[in-house]
């Protein structure tokens, strides 16, 4: 005869109204994501599920990340997919800044995943991004949250800090 005794658990909590976050609706939203599929370009914002993203997109915010939406690393705490990425896009620093200019930005944020399978860690699409915004947007300013080019060359983010 079994006498083991069922464990009882509490009953699971709702969390709370406000740490819900509602799907974004706005046509702001709907015109960046128009625009970013548009122009082939991956964001941040999509790839690591970031719950601002109707908010910051309402606004005609985003953080672009080129080079792909697929990372050479699988890092525990990143929501981006792992695998072997595709062929860097050429047309990518002309559509970030075609980006920038239709959405009027003032300032814009450039990440990328981490690309080992390149030669330079994919710092010369850094540079060649640089290069297309500061023709197509002078006045906008531009920060750039790069890899950290892993066993790359010096050179490579040399390269970038002259850009």
């Amino acid at each position: 005869m079994n006498d083991i005794t069922p464990i009882r658990t509490a009953p699971r909590e709702r969390k709370p109204d406000w740490i819900r976050v509602k799907a974004p609706t706005s046509a702001g939203f709907n015109e960046t994501r128009k625009l970013m599929r548009d122009l082939n370009l991956a964001t941040v914002c999509e790839e690591a599920a970031c719950p601002n993203i109707g908010e910051c997109w309402t606004k005609k915010h985003a953080t672009v990340m080129i080079l792909g939406d697929t990372c050479t690393r699988a890092c525990a705490f990143c929501n981006v997919k792992t695998g072997m990425p595709r062929a860097v896009d050429a047309m990518e620093p002309e559509n970030v800044a075609v980006a920038a200019a239709k959405m009027g930005l003032e300032h814009i944020v450039i990440t990328s995943v981490d690309r080992d399978d390149l030669p330079d860690g994919g710092a010369s699409q850094f540079v060649k991004v640089i290069e297309a915004l500061r023709r197509n947007t002078p006045k906008t300013t531009i920060e750039i949250l790069t890899p950290d080019f892993r066993n790359k060359v010096e050179s490579a983010v040399e390269s970038i800090i002259e850009a």
